[in-house]
């Protein structure tokens, strides 16, 4: 860090990386919204089929598997999404479906947490979903599998218990977007680096959480994501 800056910065987030020493830097953080159908109706939305869409958090927004964590504030209704990640590890603009995949490092089980009151009232309001997507704590993220130890992305089963209890459960076929159908279009938009995650949707399901709570979600072949709630 040059001298002359005024304070320094905390250090780029990092993941795990399943059987290395190795850690991911985080860059980025890209969120698909509404990539299953049934959690699209569940909120009462319909499925938007003409192209995916997006919102972001922070990659300081980030935190490893295993976690607890203060209930968020600013919210009386915080929910979770039980979410497939992918982790880029090469660079992809404008890519094509065809060539997409190439990108990709490897695969996460991911949390996506959300302030719900605080984005419906963004929604009713037009105003972007920040405050209620993009806030410390709101991802979590267990150890990246490499992709070529995870395989083809088919019909794996996607579930997340709360306190023992199956809350969500669908599989990774079930997205209406395909992996490489999102970062294909996605790389329309950005220049897709290194480092970046794509958090790919949730299946149905969510809802709020509680202190007290423990989450464990799993996605075959993946390592699971684990988050306490305190009191």
């Amino acid at each position: 860090m040059p001298a002359n800056m005024l304070f320094d910065l905390p250090a780029a987030p990092a993941v795990p990386i399943t059987g290395s020493d190795a850690l991911f830097p985080v860059r980025r953080i890209f969120c698909v919204g509404r990539n299953y159908a049934a959690h699209a109706a569940e909120m009462g939305n319909e499925v938007d089929r003409e192209a995916p869409f997006y919102f972001t958090k922070s990659a300081h927004a980030l935190i490893l598997s295993g976690t607890d964590i203060a209930y968020p504030p600013g919210t009386s209704d915080c929910h979770y999404e039980m979410e497939f990640v992918m982790a880029l590890g090469a660079a992809a603009f404008e890519a094509t479906v065809e060539n997409a995949m190439q990108a990709v490092y490897g695969y996460a089980c991911g949390i996506d947490l959300t302030r719900r009151d605080l984005q419906a009232a963004a929604k009713d309001k037009r105003r972007p979903w920040d405050l209620g997507k993009d806030f410390e704590n709101a991802a979590i993220m267990a150890a990246i599998t490499p992709a070529t130890e995870f395989g083809l992305i088919a019909d794996q089963a996607i579930t997340l218990d709360m306190d023992g209890t199956r809350v969500q459960d669908a599989t990774l076929s079930d997205m209406i977007w395909s992996a490489p159908e999102i970062i294909a279009h996605l790389s329309r938009f950005y220049h897709l680096s290194p480092g970046d995650l794509i958090y790919t949707g949730t299946p149905a399901g969510v809802g709020p959480v509680a202190p007290g709570a423990t989450l464990k979600g799993q996605i075959d072949g993946l390592s699971p994501v684990e988050l306490g709630i305190t009191r």
